[in-house]
């Protein structure tokens, strides 16, 4: 008797423990009572009835590795795709790797509208990439991250809709062009540089000629402006002198007028003194030379006979 209702004891609290199922936050469970669909349990204690409810398996990826399992994780998941060889639209075969995020938004359509759900997230993500990627040359590719991203988002988030699965946002995490492609690339990058420095030095040679050419050209300006001055100034100065010279002579000529009187004319006079010095300069010479008197002797001698009488009347 006591053995009967240990035994009891014991098949109440393994049916107990199998009809009690705790579910943990983000997790849930699908239920099928006879093979057909009944509830999807929610976060924390739910009750079945053992042997005739039973939680439905579905395919998760573990590891890299497709396994089965009952629960269904509702938090957003990350699948890394292997790398999968595409063609661009200028026919270059690329390596392309892809990480995928999504959530499971309906449990019910996650398990009952698809079989195999990474299996197909994958094979949809491969086939979509290769779609996009055909439509762009190599460079589009490799400089259209953003643009990629966003048109395969929006492809998986449409398709998969009917699964019950959100695709919040896909990354190309490496586009690995072919090894003979990288060498053109390093190429035709090596030789824009050398083409962007030929045009940077030429440019700067340009500038610099221009540079010099102006500064030659304000240079002569302002020689030019120099000697005008210069020649301005030295006229002006020629001219006062000039103006200065003829002022003293007038008024030595006024001098000598006074002087000498009305009797003698003063033009005798200075040409007379003229004379006289010039006949000193001669006289000092040491060397022969001929001198020629001027035709109008007899002005000399008047002008000289004057400039006697005048001292005589001093």
């Amino acid at each position: 008797m006591i053995y009967v209702l240990i035994g009891c004891v014991i098949c109440i609290i393994i049916f107990a423990k199998m009809a009690l199922v705790i579910i943990p936050q983000s997790e849930t469970k699908i239920i099928e009572r006879l093979g057909r669909y009944y509830a999807t349990l929610q976060p924390g204690i739910n009750v079945i009835i053992p042997f005739i409810d039973r939680a439905k398996e579905i395919v998760v990826m573990q590891r890299g590795r497709y396994s089965y399992s009952s629960t269904i994780d509702l938090r957003e998941q990350v699948y890394d795709f292997p790398k999968q060889n595409v063609i661009t639209k200028d026919n270059v075969q690329t390596e392309i790797n892809a990480l995928l995020y999504f959530q499971i938004v309906d449990p019910f359509k996650a398990v009952y509208e698809i079989n195999n759900l990474p299996n197909a997230i994958e094979k949809l993500t491969q086939t979509t990439l290769r779609n996009i990627i055909g439509e762009l040359e190599l460079d589009q590719t490799l400089t259209s991250r953003d643009t990629i991203n966003t048109k395969l988002r929006a492809v998986l988030d449409d398709a998969t809709n009917k699964w019950g699965i959100k695709v919040n946002r896909v990354e190309l995490q490496d586009i690995t062009p072919p090894a003979s492609v990288l060498t053109a690339m390093e190429k035709q990058m090596q030789a824009e540089r050398n083409k962007r420095a030929t045009i940077l030095t030429s440019e700067g040679k340009k500038a610099s000629d221009i540079l010099q050419s102006e500064g030659e050209k304000m240079a002569t300006i302002n020689r030019a402006e120099a000697a005008k001055q210069e020649a301005i100034l030295y006229a002006e100065g020629e001219a006062q002198a000039r103006i200065r010279k003829a002022e003293a002579e007038a008024i030595a000529i006024q001098k000598i007028t006074e002087a000498v009187g009305k009797s003698t004319n003063p033009a005798n006079y200075l040409l007379a003194q003229k004379y006289i010095h010039t006949l000193e300069e001669i006289a000092k010479g040491n060397t022969t030379k001929t001198v020629y008197l001027p035709y109008e002797a007899t002005n000399l001698m008047g002008s000289i006979g004057g400039i006697k009488d005048l001292f005589k009347s001093e």
